[in-house]
């Protein structure tokens, strides 16, 4: 791509030289488009974007026109304008579907969604925006050298959901509503299990049973974390969980033991 734009560049560059507004009126969509690629790689991002622009409206059926469209997106794009690069990417996906710019647009449409994705604590419509968009490159174009960066940002970007997820649990924790609590750790485990954020949360959702006295739901929870975490960091922890559950469970039965023998004394009274 940047090879074809930059023999694009170099045969229309010699062909115009321009001092006043009504020349460049008169150039060429060829000259147009070499007169925008002075311009950004002189960083002049904004004036080349209007030649760009000028190319894509006035010479749609030029050879060129999907390059203009790209260069006119990519402007966009360095200038961090992330939302108005993606349309632009997106226009030439939809009306230049043959172009071999497409899979780079795609990439890069999804790049802009990736920038724009913000902390985990805030709304990530843009991360499942980005994730959507690389998963559609991979389907597209599965043998192309971008398809490894799609799939670790995708991996990355999951990251990013999980952690959100797993924070919600642990506010619901410390506000004793574990049921809210397992709810969210559940969500990481079943869509998030390939994530470093699937084992606390496994943890913590045995925690969560145990808080709300499901003895024997948190102690199947917890020798799933001991089957596939054996050499847990968290292991000292489950351990204490595993001994408070021991004595719950101990408890528990005692009292049971003797609400029984009470039962059985009283109606031998009777």
């Amino acid at each position: 791509m940047i090879h074809r734009l930059a023999i694009l560049f170099s045969m229309s560059a010699v062909l115009f030289s321009c001092s006043s507004e009504e020349t460049v009126l008169q150039l060429s969509a060829e000259q147009r488009f070499a007169l925008g690629m002075k311009k950004f790689q002189n960083e002049d991002y904004l004036e080349a974007s209007e030649d760009f622009k000028n190319v894509t409206l006035q010479y749609q059926g030029s050879r060129i026109a999907d390059s203009a469209q790209f260069m006119l997106a990519e402007c966009r794009f360095v200038r961090e304008e992330y939302v108005l690069a993606a349309y632009e990417y997106d226009l030439l996906i939809r009306t230049l579907p043959t172009s071999k710019l497409v899979p780079t647009a795609r990439f890069r449409k999804a790049t802009c969604y990736y920038r724009l994705s913000p902390a985990p604590y805030r709304d990530q419509e843009y991360t499942k925006k980005a994730i959507d968009e690389y998963q559609a490159f991979i389907e597209y174009y599965p043998t192309d050298t971008l398809t490894s960066r799609a799939e670790a940002r995708i991996n990355e970007l999951n990251t990013k959901l999980a952690e959100k997820d797993f924070e919600n649990g642990l506010i619901y924790m410390r506000m004793d509503y574990n049921r809210a609590a397992g709810f969210y750790f559940d969500l990481v485990l079943d869509k998030y299990h390939d994530t470093p954020f699937a084992e606390p949360a496994l943890l913590k959702k045995a925690e969560t049973l145990f808080a709300r006295k499901k003895y024997s739901d948190s102690q199947k929870e917890l020798a799933r974390f001991f089957e596939k975490y054996p050499t847990s960091s968290l292991r000292s922890e489950a351990e204490q969980l595993r001994a408070d559950l021991s004595n719950a469970v101990a408890e528990a039965g005692t009292s049971a033991s003797d609400s029984s023998k009470a039962v059985k004394s009283h109606s031998s009274i009777r």
